[in-house]
């Protein structure tokens, strides 16, 4: 095996993995778990997720053109902060909450799968995962073709979900004024939200194999991250507009539901499309981890049999088992809500540490191909902790 990666990755794929990692991570999944928290006000939760993000995902982007590797967060730790051990701790922090991640998505599409399809969701969850898996070795450039083919589908679906919510009689609570809001429910809702925004961070560990990194990966991240903190407020908006927050709370194919609610018809077509969107998160999940292992293979000599390639393929193998395995495996467990919930508040820890980091990069290397304000990690930092803070807030209310 050789030890390279293959840069084979324009802007357009990029953006296209962005969205398509952001949008199946759980928009078609976690909008009636953050309904059931935070009812009529569930699209303000999406609001303030999407706030939460923009800081930290501009920190990225100027990180992702500093230092294009395929540890990602790692390798800003290590430059910014110079803590190996704290690089590899975020790395393997990543890898695992990428897992969780990506089991949580493919849970909630196997939810979606079973409504239209008589298979057993053992069976279900492993096909798919196996399936995806073989994809992901195959080579980084089929499986960002087929995650872009895919992002086409569920942005569809979820435009289709606008319309239908829209389209619907107005629930009784939809009305002027509306409810006092929640603020409890609020919050716990804001924590799976920003699940729903995991997908930004992984996308830097693609920069290893983009064409000119330090002009594409800022591009990519700012377009997936605006393009899709937008579908968020619209079909948040749609679903609590069409449906009670009880029947969304309580559903496993929630968008199905406001489709139902908007058009009078079956939503098979529909739960195919989220069936999509979940496959796409999952693949991106699964690519974006076995990267992170590859590139702590090449700075920690402990984890060094990560740091190969496969010969044809040009995709590192033994981490894309790894991964999937550990996908499937951790499919069988937590509820998708509780996945979410573990995975967000990891990552929010993370991304505090890589703002942190970059605070570092710019002390010692003043000049960048793409710069943020000098405010804008500290401002990300204080929006991570605010987040964190409201995640056992929720829990307590």
């Amino acid at each position: 095996m050789s030890a390279g990666l293959q840069r084979r990755i324009g802007p357009g794929l990029l953006i296209a993995y962005g969205v398509g990692i952001m949008v199946g991570a759980g928009i078609y999944v976690l909008t009636g778990a953050a309904a059931g928290a935070a009812g009529m006000w569930a699209p303000l939760a999406f609001v303030l997720a999407g706030l939460v993000a923009v800081p930290s995902g501009l920190s990225f982007a100027e990180l992702s053109a500093r230092i294009p590797e395929a540890a990602g967060d790692s390798a800003y730790v290590e430059v910014g902060l110079g803590r190996h051990g704290l690089a590899v701790l975020v790395g393997w922090i990543n890898i695992i909450a990428g897992t969780v991640a990506a089991a949580a998505v493919l849970r909630g599409g196997v939810g979606y799968l079973t409504s239209f399809v008589d298979v057993p969701p053992v069976w279900a969850i492993t096909g798919l995962g196996v399936f995806l898996i073989g994809v992901a070795i195959i080579g980084v450039l089929e499986s960002l073709a087929l995650a872009a083919a895919l992002t086409v589908v569920e942005v569809i679906g979820l435009i289709l979900v606008i319309y239908a919510g829209f389209a619907a009689d107005p629930v009784a609570d939809w009305a002027i004024p509306l409810p006092t809001i929640e603020w409890n429910g609020v919050a716990a809702a804001t924590v799976f939200a920003f699940f729903a925004f995991v997908g930004f961070d992984d996308m830097v560990n693609m920069a290893e194999e983009a064409r000119d990194p330090a002009r594409t990966m800022p591009q990519a991240i700012l377009w997936a991250l605006g393009l899709t903190a937008l579908l968020y407020a619209l079909v948040s908006l749609a679903a609590v507009r069409s449906v009670p927050r009880e029947a969304l709370a309580l559903s496993e194919r929630p968008l199905a539901l406001v489709w139902e609610a908007g058009t009078g018809t079956g939503a098979v077509f529909l739960s195919a499309i989220a069936v999509a969107a979940a496959l796409n998160g999952v693949l991106a999940q699964i690519v974006m981890a076995s990267r992170v292992l590859f590139g702590l293979g090449r700075r920690s000599p402990a984890l060094a049999i990560f740091h190969k390639t496969h010969p044809r393929f040009g995709t590192p193998v033994l981490g894309t088992v790894l991964v999937g395995v550990a996908v499937i495996l951790s499919a069988f467990t937590l509820p998708v809500a509780a996945l979410a919930e573990i995975t967000s508040q990891a990552l929010l820890v993370v991304f505090a540490i890589v703002n942190a980091a970059l605070i570092g990069v710019k002390r010692k290397q003043p000049l960048s191909p793409f710069s943020v304000p000098v405010w804008m990690p500290w401002l990300g930092i204080a929006a991570c902790l605010v987040g964190f803070a409201a995640s056992f807030w929720g829990a307590g209310g």
